[in-house]
Parts: C-alpha cells; sequence; structure tokens
C-alpha cells in the first residue's frame, strides 16, 4: 500500500448561503483545494454528498462538478452514506491512492440545505433512516436523539445539564474558526435557558443543518512538487463500519458498535494507541453521539463519556482535545461535507496552520463521521511527519 499524502485542502465557510448553487460552493473548495496542492491534477474525483437528489434536485454530481471543474473525462462518483458520506469519500479517495490505481484523487464533499425551508428539509433527512420502520411513524433525526438521550440519562443518573460540556466545548473553539457559522462562546447559563427542541435536548444539544463545501487533493509522497510548503500530514489509517440501519434492531442502543470497530481498525492499522492520539474530531450532530462516540472508542468507560465535558472542555487523566474548531455545534453540519470538514480541520492542525485554535504539539489525530446513529462509521488516522 503506498504512503497516502494530504496534499491540499479547500473549504468554504458554513452558513446559510442563498445566493450560492450547490456546484459554485463545491467549485470554490476544489479550486483551493488544487491551488494549496501546488497545482496536482486529480485522475479521479469522489463526491461526498447527503441530499442533494432531495434539497437541490441533483444528482449525477460526480458528472457535474467534474464538468465545471474543468476535469472532463477522468472518472466521477457520487459517495452517500447519511452523515458519513464525506468520510466514506474520504475513505474512497484514499483507497484509490494506496492501491496504485490512482496517482492523485480529488475528494469533496458539498451539500446545500437552503435549496428547501421547513418540512422539506426535516422530510429529506428522514430518508436516511429506516424509512418502513422509523420515518413512516413521523420519526426525526432529533427526535430519536432525544430518545437515545433521554434513556441515557435515566441509565446513568445524568443530572439535567449533564451534557452542557459538550455545547460549551464546540462554541469556545469555533470561536477562532473564520469558516465556522457560530464564532461565539457560550456561558453554561445560556445553555440552561435555552430553548427546548425535543426534550431532552435543546438548541445547543443539535448541530445547525447549514451549506457548504470541502475539499482535499491526495496523492503519493514521490508526487509531491519539490517546493511544496507545507508540512506533511499522512493518512496512516483508515476504516469502516456498518450496522442496523434502524436503532430498535440493536442489541444494544446506547453503544455504537461501528465507532468502536472503525477506529480499532484504523488505530491497528496506523500502529498507534489511543494514548497516542492527540485530539479527536468526533461526529457531534447531537450532543448525545458525542458522549456515546468517545465511551466506543475508548476515551471513557460506558455511562461515563458526559462526564468527560462536565467541567466545560473535553478532558481525561490527560486532555484530549476535541471539536477544536468548533465541531458540528459551531462550524455547522453542512451533512454529506461534514466528514471532509473534518480532514481539512484535521490537516490545519497538524500542520500548525489553526493559529488561535492550535493544538499544542498535535501529531495525530483521529477524525470519525458517523451516518445516522452510527449506522455508518467511518474512521482516519491523520499523522504529521517530517520529509
Amino acid at each position: 500500500m503506498s504512503e497516502v499524502i494530504i496534499a491540499g485542502i479547500g473549504q468554504t465557510e458554513v452558513g446559510e448561503h442563498w445566493e450560492i448553487g450547490l456546484r459554485e460552493l463545491a467549485i470554490a473548495a476544489i479550486q483551493d483545494a488544487v491551488r494549496d496542492s501546488g497545482g496536482l491534477k486529480p485522475q479521479a474525483l469522489f463526491v461526498g454528498n447527503m441530499l442533494a437528489p432531495n434539497l437541490s434536485n441533483q444528482a449525477h454530481l460526480g458528472a457535474l462538478l467534474a464538468d465545471y471543474a474543468g476535469l472532463t473525462g477522468i472518472e466521477a462518483v457520487t459517495i452517500e452514506a447519511a452523515g458519513a458520506s464525506g468520510g466514506a469519500a474520504l475513505r474512497q479517495g484514499y483507497l484509490a491512492v494506496a492501491s496504485g490505481m490512482v496517482d492523485v484523487a480529488l475528494v469533496v464533499g458539498v451539500e446545500k440545505f437552503t435549496d428547501k425551508i421547513g418540512a422539506g428539509v426535516d422530510a429529506a433527512l428522514a430518508t436516511t433512516s429506516d424509512s418502513d420502520f422509523e420515518a413512516v411513524q413521523g420519526m426525526t433525526l432529533a427526535a430519536q436523539a432525544a430518545l437515545l438521550m433521554k434513556r441515557y440519562m435515566h441509565e446513568y443518573n445524568v443530572p439535567k445539564d449533564g451534557f452542557a460540556g459538550f455545547a460549551l466545548t464546540a462554541h469556545a473553539n469555533g470561536a477562532n474558526n473564520p469558516c465556522a457559522m457560530f464564532r461565539k462562546a457560550i456561558k453554561p447559563e445560556t445553555y440552561t435557558k435555552a430553548e427546548m427542541v425535543s426534550e431532552p435536548l435543546n438548541m445547543f444539544d443539535i448541530a445547525p443543518n447549514a451549506d457548504g463545501a470541502a475539499a482535499v487533493v491526495l496523492t503519493r509522497r514521490d508526487l509531491l512538487p519539490k517546493d511544496f510548503p507545507h508540512p506533511l500530514v499522512r493518512i496512516a489509517g483508515s476504516a469502516s463500519s456498518s450496522d442496523t440501519l434502524a436503532l430498535h434492531d440493536r442489541k444494544d442502543m446506547l453503544y455504537f458498535d461501528t465507532a468502536q470497530i472503525s477506529a480499532g481498525k484504523a488505530m491497528k492499522q496506523a500502529g498507534i494507541v489511543l494514548d497516542q492520539v492527540s485530539f479527536f474530531e468526533y461526529h457531534d450532530a447531537f450532543s448525545i453521539y458525542a458522549a456515546l462516540s468517545l465511551e466506543a472508542v475508548g476515551f471513557a468507560i460506558k455511562g461515563r463519556g458526559w462526564k468527560l465535558a462536565e467541567d466545560g472542555e473535553i478532558s481525561l487523566n490527560r486532555k484530549i482535545s476535541c471539536a477544536t474548531m468548533g465541531g458540528m455545534k459551531a462550524r455547522g453540519f453542512p451533512g454529506g461535507a461534514a466528514g471532509v470538514y473534518q480532514a481539512v480541520e484535521a490537516a490545519i492542525q497538524l500542520r500548525g496552520q489553526a493559529e488561535a485554535s492550535q493544538v499544542t504539539g498535535a501529531k495525530i489525530a483521529l477524525i470519525q463521521s458517523l451516518g445516522g446513529p452510527a449506522s455508518t462509521a467511518v474512521s482516519h488516522i491523520f499523522e504529521r511527519f517530517e520529509a
């Protein structure tokens, strides 16, 4: 397997881009990533998208974006895995380069939520759950997460504001991210007084749906431009796992098996243990997901993930940084682009370019994307190393 390098990164601001179309968002991120790579020419394009056919009335994004990026003729496909679409597209790009079948791969994640509003968005999101046994009953993703959180709080005696630390951490870190949707820290009392969305989830327990695009260029080390200006970041491990789509079909609804399996396989491939991870970019679409991910990956024992954020920062017997540039809660949740944003942010951290958000001494990152309540989990290990 060839060594896969993050050669270029690009991203747009996350927010409500009413005036910009889906393709324009994607092309902006693609152009920045290719420029950042020193002008490498991609041979394959992998597009992570979740809901374009439903929200933007546009499928076949691979051909569309290859065309508008001036890359007509290359291999170009769309990858869909609900909220893990971006992570899944990154994995396909990694596999293409690692196998030697592709020299340079371009991965872009893009989503345009504001092409529809209101019930249309909820109906589109519901297509990522089990249509026959969940969506048809009126179950939304937020309501499902609320039920999970309620059961978790009951099982483990969690106080009403027990999840506040996840929102406080995200917003504190997002304040310094120029591409984040929300760039302001919040106080504990702000969380406590927040409007309830689906009890016990309040508005700070839910990442906002948003528009955005992020892109990375992947290549082999020997193909980098000779004057490559950035510290080298490689993908040292990559793995994906799947579980039942319907939550009620699982043996234990309060344990994300796929998060454990994919993270474990990625770390084994990279030859590292958990204590070597400098920071963890979890999939905090809902606060309960953050707690369950921390437990599944191994940072906390079952039922104690919420305690890691009790003081407004994620901490263990040693400090572990999470949601370092705001996570999905403060940066925003751009659907199928979310996993690629994680990749861009991890590369920025490992390059030492995160400025006020910089994790001191960051060398190894674990990023993880989830599709639904971990029906799909895609994990990657990024590592900074010297040439």
